[in-house]
């Protein structure tokens, strides 16, 4: 099999960004995004899809926010997965991950299927909402998976159960689940020989 494997430069006038993906990695992530917290979120989703990762930013106008930085992370993460899978010929397409973390529970579903789209549905518990850490909300969390779904061309659907307030808890189940339920996705079925798709092309 051919290596799957991307790479890729992103440069805007808020961000540079560099980024490295070998689909059929180890797990193995160095992630320097500028944004702590999300670093963290992004080696949870490498090491529980296998997926080996490199993210560099180089430039980021992260004094003013970090919605830019944040939203170009997804956008150029979601483009080498892209690039990385070329036609897509083999995979299995779909993938679907439960992960708990405390009293949460994340479940995440994907299907590479050239549409991109993502929708969250966050359950409620006792009225908590979770509250930003180290400067990261849920919101930005969204604005990433959108990004990245975008530009993958991924329906990319996730439920969260019993959030918690504390905003860690509440992602971490998310992103080890999206990372095994890409990982199912991405990975070659033997038995399919062309594109998994009954139309026989996926864009």
């Amino acid at each position: 099999m051919k290596e799957r494997t991307a790479e890729k430069e992103r440069k805007t006038r808020e961000t540079v960004i560099s980024a490295k993906l070998n689909i059929d990695g180890s797990g193995a992530a160095k992630i320097n995004s500028g944004i702590g917290f999300l670093d963290h979120m992004l080696e949870l989703f490498a090491f529980w899809g296998h997926f080996d990762l490199e993210i560099v930013t180089k430039e980021a106008d992260l004094k003013v926010d970090i919605h830019h930085t944040n939203e170009d992370l997804g956008i150029v993460i979601g483009q080498i997965f892209k690039e990385a899978l070329r036609d897509k010929t083999g995979i299995n397409r779909i993938g679907s991950q439960s992960a708990p973390m405390e009293d949460v529970t994340a479940s995440v579903t994907v299907d590479i299927s050239g549409r991109g789209s993502f929708k969250l549905i966050l359950g409620t518990a006792a009225g908590n909402s979770p509250q930003a850490q180290d400067g990261y909300e849920l919101k930005y969390a969204e604005h990433f998976f959108e990004a990245f779904a975008k530009q993958l061309g991924m329906n990319l659907n996730i439920k969260i159960e019993n959030p918690s307030i504390d905003l860690h808890a509440t992602l971490e189940p998310v992103f080890k689940a999206f990372g095994i339920a890409l990982d199912q996705a991405t990975q070659i079925d033997p038995r399919r020989k062309g594109i998994p798709s009954t139309k026989g092309v996926i864009d």
